[in-house]
């Protein structure tokens, strides 16, 4: 059994990963840390597990876990690792941005890969270090890596996607609580969200002389988890040659699907699934991207990224449906 810590355990992602990881096969939760919650039951933040797990909250960590999940708040990983030292044969995966781009990578000698499956599973089944990507970051990039591979992202990108309250986190803020968000929809960070740098280096990593801007407009959204992201661009190649070029970028990748088909959002939500899918109108190729922000944007990809670790089947623990209703 792998012997797991999550730390920053009462926020929406550690909810997810605790979900999930207690019907994994291989994996015993040893702790969940929370400083606010301490001995308290993990229901009291996490009312979905009242009954299905008994559980409290420590303030104590065991720095021999076989992999420790670091959900805490942006640029709180690294003085979180600063201030407490695991094992030598402990993983780490990093599910916020304090290691994702290359200039931050390297902590303490631990060199951190990018958690991308799709785009670096070998290095992946090779570290000890992760970094886990963002939400909008996945959908993006899952929606550009094919055009990338071809050397076809030779212009301007235009990028609207909305997601989820539950992408703010779980502190209460003016555009987070109920009385703001609900039945309303707002834009954010136009042009400049933090995720923009690591979408860049990975689109680099397959086409070298990638230099095209990334309009990305991210929107919040009126309900609470999932992103749907819009994206076009250019191409001159036909719809059936596009179909072909991203099913066989995808083809060895269990949680993506292509398709021409209009899809909606449902068909994500709770799973690990990416659904990308493609129209073309003259030389447009509008590419649609579909993740639930929490699971395969957040906790399921850390998940995956651990069973690759660890030498699994990557889907381990991660059959999961959505509800279409």
């Amino acid at each position: 059994m792998i012997n797991v810590g999550i730390i920053g355990g009462s926020g929406y992602t550690a909810g997810e990963l605790i979900r999930i990881l207690m019907n994994h096969p291989n994996v015993n939760i040893d702790f969940v840390y929370s400083t606010t919650n301490s001995g308290k039951p993990l229901s009291v933040a996490h009312h979905d597990l009242m009954g299905d797990i008994e559980m409290n909250f420590t303030d104590v960590v065991n720095p021999n876990v076989n992999v420790v999940f670091l959900c805490l708040g942006h640029g709180k990983s690294i003085s979180f690792l600063e201030e407490n030292k695991f094992a030598s044969h402990t993983k780490i995966i990093d599910l916020g941005n304090d290691f994702r781009l290359n200039k931050d990578a390297n902590f303490e000698g631990k060199q951190f890969v990018y958690g991308l499956p799709e785009l670096n599973k070998a290095d992946i089944k090779k570290t000890n270090f992760i970094a886990n990507p963002g939400c909008f970051a996945t959908a993006i990039q899952l929606a550009l890596l094919p055009l990338a591979k071809g050397n076809l992202l030779n212009n301007d990108v235009h990028i609207n996607a909305t997601t989820g309250s539950t992408g703010a986190g779980v502190g209460l803020a003016e555009t987070s609580h109920f009385s703001w968000r609900n039945n309303n929809m707002s834009h954010y960070k136009a042009f400049e969200h933090q995720h923009l740098g690591e979408i860049g280096e990975s689109l680099v990593q397959l086409q070298e002389d990638f230099d095209s801007e990334l309009l990305f407009i991210p929107n919040r959204g009126d309900f609470p988890r999932g992103i749907f992201a819009t994206l076009y661009t250019t191409s001159d190649e036909s719809l059936e040659q596009l179909v072909s070029r991203y099913e066989d970028f995808y083809k060895n990748e269990p949680f993506i699907t292509v398709t021409t088909t209009n899809i909606n959002m449902k068909q994500v939500v709770q799973t690990n699934k990416c659904i990308i899918s493609l129209l073309k109108k003259g030389n447009l190729i509008l590419i649609t991207s579909i993740i639930d922000n929490l699971t395969k944007g957040a906790s399921g990809q850390a998940i995956q990224n651990m069973n690759l670790m660890f030498g699994l089947e990557e889907t381990t623990g991660l059959k999961l449906k959505p509800s279409g209703f």
